[in-house]
């Protein structure tokens, strides 16, 4: 069985994990496949957008609870392998924001502890009504702590906190509300909304995309007078695209553009 499929449609590529049995929970073996198709996409010019979803009754469940209890059985209890673990992880989730095209996350059912992760490291999101999201470590004596990360990187502090503590679980509308997703739609028209998100994007200049998303994130980390600096520098470069150029005349013009991006 493959764990993680990948199909292409144009300029969209679907990631889909694939272990429905263990709610696609994010085990060695699926860290591995989502680390080797973010490696490979990072190469892909032909590929615009991505979607990230998973089959079966959930998104994803977080990490894989019996194969850490199995790496227990090492002499040191189990410390090697869960260090390598969480860096492994790590690798993946900042890969997702690291990637030229933008990420976005169909998610529906569940979205726990480092599913929900998954779902904040991704760039955009559209759940379905009756998903469920949580940082729930705390519920089994494991505070959520790499989970933290991503998630108080989309949502209020205070916000962030009471989930990480209170284990509880939040719907859709709810994420929507906090910053944790995008949109949220009847389970029977998710699909159809992510892709039609995925295909407005591909539409535009993918190389001003992929200079804007790189941009987005290093100036979040920047102070306010040098965040404008490095993005005054940035707007400067991508004015002078061959393409951007032609986008700008064609506007002026009333026509659509040129553009000469495969």
């Amino acid at each position: 069985m493959t764990i993680l499929k990948r199909h292409d449609t144009g300029a969209i590529a679907r990631l889909t994990m694939n272990t429905p049995e263990k709610l696609n929970a994010l085990s060695d073996e699926m860290l591995a496949a989502l680390q080797g198709q973010i490696d490979a996409l990072r190469e892909d010019s032909s590929i615009k957008v991505v979607i990230l979803s998973g089959t079966g009754k959930g998104f994803c469940a977080g990490h894989d609870i019996k194969q850490m209890t199995a790496g227990r059985t090492a002499e040191d209890g189990g410390k090697a392998y869960f260090q390598d673990l969480f860096a492994r992880c790590t690798s993946v989730m900042t890969g997702l924001q690291s990637l030229p095209q933008p990420v976005i996350a169909q998610v529906h059912g569940i979205a726990t502890a480092a599913g929900c992760q998954l779902v904040a490291s991704c760039d955009l999101a559209v759940a379905a009504e009756d998903t469920k999201f949580g940082v729930n470590g705390v519920n089994i004596g494991l505070f959520c702590s790499t989970p933290m990360v991503a998630l108080s990187r989309n949502i209020p502090r205070k916000q962030a906190f009471e989930l990480l503590t209170t284990g509880e679980f939040i719907n859709a509308a709810r994420a929507v509300d906090l910053g944790l997703a995008n949109r949220a739609v009847p389970l029977e028209e998710l699909e159809a909304e992510t892709t039609r998100l995925a295909e407005t994007i591909a539409s535009k200049l993918g190389a001003a995309v992929k200079v804007g998303k790189q941009a987005f994130y290093e100036q979040l980390q920047m102070p306010l007078d040098q965040a404008y600096a490095y993005t005054s520098g940035v707007i400067v470069e991508n004015l002078m695209y061959r393409d951007t150029i032609e986008g700008m005349a064609a506007f002026i013009e009333k026509r659509a553009p040129d553009w000469q991006e495969s």
